[in-house]
């Protein structure tokens, strides 16, 4: 152990909120030069523990200890200022600045302490994305980036503070495998030059792959603290929930009815030139899951968002039930069936200043209105009704929805999608950010809504999703659909294959009968 001493520790940590313990007497140590893998379902206490590392939240009882001194960290300047540096899971990046500005905001570099010196700053940022191996221009908007360049952005402001400890919270929620494998060696790097890292994660492959030594956190008890040697996918879920696993497949099969979705030649140009999103044409099955499987940047995302009408520009059809949508807005889309949930919840889900009850009925409150009047006690029944059958972890509705995990943040995005009593769910990334026990309870929900004949079509770049819970697979490359496979053609490598395919003709299946 002497090759990774400990660089801090807390003793006897508790911290209390109002109505909730979230975390109770936890011992922890972070080990230098080495990547210290802390893993937990939502609300169990990992994000918690970071704030107070990182200076945004004090402990109510306990103690935090820096080379075995004891501290207190009042605020995110104080840890920085002993080399705590934190990329949180939620972006936290101003779209109207620069990534340059980005990067130094609140550090800027001056000259003679006079003016902000911006050659030193775009300089130093090309170095940054350089060492990233990114080809982002330090004078773009970070508001024009996709999410996953936005996260490169949040590594690279930790990096640019040169932290001698390190928390990345889901750090790969966004990024392209091309991205991770980068990332992963960019953390070699910075363990080679001693730096102690924190690695949240919910991919517990990735977990085992990047950790050196493992902590698990349950209900804000630590329940395994050890060496990744020997440690295995059913040792870590073991300590997270008890139990010996979360099975994803579907549990029952049933019938599929008439077609409910049909999208005939939709294609969607870019500001650069090209397209998006090019002549793609599927139909789905109420009752049926389907899933679309690609890398970022393929266009899966850009499609959903033309089938709600957030790109009036795009051309081609869309069918509900036979019918064609000539609606072009997002409100009249979901007036016809239509319900997405985005991938960016924070920004695109939810409304971060209200509680969870108004946001879950932001989209429904027709439901609960007569003539000018609102009922307020049938709003409060049905969101009640909805936070049990999420299973959504929350001690009062009325509380901001702010307040919540990311995995419960993403049930109340759901549930407003369903409150709209939609034919077809459209789901962008659902599990993004979410834990292995909270992932398998909103894909029972999937599946039992797609039994009650709702049609699913599902965006993800988790293979294993979506080889477990889709009833058929398409693949999108540059755009366009690449490949499409029956739940038994399906494999791995294959899906693969067709994901990296530029412009070639699909490969397209026989319907089962």
């Amino acid at each position: 152990m002497m090759e990774h001493p400990i660089g801090l520790s807390i003793r006897k940590g508790t911290k209390v909120y109002p109505g909730t313990v979230a975390l109770s007497e936890v011992d922890f140590d972070l080990h230098m030069g080495a990547v210290n893998v802390l893993v937990g379902e939502n609300g169990a206490g990992k994000s918690t523990m970071m704030k107070v590392i990182a200076g945004v939240e004090q402990l109510t009882s306990g103690q935090l200890f820096l080379n075995d001194n004891p501290v207190t960290l009042r605020t995110t300047d104080d840890a920085a200022k002993h080399g705590i540096g934190i990329v949180f899971q939620e972006l936290n990046l101003f779209p109207n600045l620069t990534v340059a500005e980005n990067i130094f905001v609140g550090r800027e570099l001056t000259r003679g302490g006079i003016d902000i010196d911006m050659a030193a700053q775009r300089e130093k940022t090309r170095a940054l994305m350089k060492r990233l191996e990114q080809d982002i221009d330090p004078d773009d908007l970070v508001g024009d980036l996709r999410v996953g360049q936005q996260q490169i952005v949040e590594i690279a402001k930790s990096l640019a503070q040169d932290a001698r400890i390190l928390i990345l919270d889901e750090p790969t929620s966004a990024l392209s495998a091309v991205e991770v494998d980068i990332l992963f060696r960019v953390i070699a790097d910075l363990k080679n030059n001693g730096v102690g890292i924190v690695y949240i994660s919910h991919r517990l492959e990735e977990l085992i792959q990047v950790g050196d030594f493992i902590t698990v956190l349950r209900d804000g008890v630590i329940t395994g603290a050890r060496s990744m040697d020997g440690v295995d996918i059913s040792w870590i879920v073991q300590n997270m929930i008890g139990e010996s696993s979360k099975d994803f497949a579907k549990e029952i099969s049933h019938p599929f009815g008439n077609e409910v979705f049909r999208a005939e030649h939709v294609s969607l140009g870019s500001s650069a030139g090209g397209l998006l999103v090019d002549d793609v044409s599927f139909s789905l099955k109420s009752g049926e899951i389907l899933g679309i499987y690609g890398l970022m940047g393929a266009g899966r995302s850009e499609f959903l968002e033309c089938a709600i009408g957030r790109h009036p520009q795009s051309v081609g059809q869309i069918f509900i039930e036979g019918e064609l949508l000539t609606e072009k807005t997002v409100a009249g889309r979901i007036g016809r069936g239509l319900a997405l949930i985005p991938e960016d919840r924070k920004n695109d889900g939810l409304v971060q200043i209200l509680s969870i009850r108004e946001n879950m009925t932001l989209s429904s409150l027709e439901q609960f209105t007569r003539g000018i009047h609102m009922s307020l006690s049938r709003e409060r029944d049905t969101v009640i009704d909805y936070i049990k059958r999420l299973t959504v972890k929350v001690a009062s509705a009325e509380h901001a929805v702010s307040s919540l995990s990311g995995g419960n943040q993403q049930k109340v995005v759901i549930s407003k999608a369903l409150m709209t009593s939609p034919k077809v769910l459209l789901m962008d990334e659902p599990s993004r950010g979410i834990d292995i026990g909270a992932k398998a309870e909103v894909f029972r929900v999937m599946r039992k809504l797609a039994a009650d004949g709702l049609g699913i079509i599902f965006v993800t770049s988790d293979l294993e999703e979506v080889m477990s819970l889709s009833d058929r697979i398409l693949v999108m490359s540059n755009g366009r659909v690449t490949g499409e496979f029956s739940q038994d053609s399906a494999t791995n490598t294959a899906l693969v294959e067709a994901s990296a395919i530029g412009h070639a003709q699909p490969t397209h299946i026989k319907e089962p009968a």
